[in-house]
């Protein structure tokens, strides 16, 4: 089995320029949940938080959504999250894949406004919310590659 299969919890980020939401994936590996919006700061201090909540919830590994253009090549934006990633690598041994994560915050949106929840809160939840749609598709994409078709 391939070494990202097998991995079971995994803390996704959604990196902004402001804020990075968060999610994690349950032992399991097969559902993801929101966790919290972590601020982004001059400071750094950003970099303890991530660390703190991947060590308290076991994570084996970070996934980072990868902000693609449209036809699924890297824009600006991709390369500014390719830095970031690169930080986190600075920081942390646990492998840091990337998934791309395109209309993963208008999905969040979508399903945060289905859920009957008011724009305000929708606003502070959306990012962690993203990030858990990314890991979802995620989760899901490794799944649907290792479940034989039945024919």
């Amino acid at each position: 089995m391939d070494g990202q299969r097998s991995l079971k919890r995994i803390l996704a980020l959604d990196v902004g320029q402001k804020r990075i939401g968060v999610a994690l994936s349950d032992p399991t590996g097969l559902i993801a949940t929101p966790l919290e919006v972590v601020q982004r700061s001059p400071q750094g201090a950003h970099w303890q938080r991530l660390l703190e909540l991947a060590q308290s919830a076991g994570a084996e590994a970070f996934l980072v959504g990868m902000p693609l253009l449209p036809d699924g090549r890297p824009g600006a934006q991709a390369r500014d999250v390719e830095a970031f990633a690169a930080g986190l690598r600075r920081r942390t041994a646990l492998p840091i894949l990337a998934h791309d994560e395109r209309f993963s915050t208008q999905g969040a949106q979508e399903a945060l406004r289905r859920a009957g929840v008011g724009r305000k809160r929708r606003r502070q939840r959306e990012d962690a919310v993203a990030a858990a749609v990314i890991l979802q598709e995620y989760l899901d994409s490794q799944r649907a590659a290792t479940t034989p078709r039945v024919l």
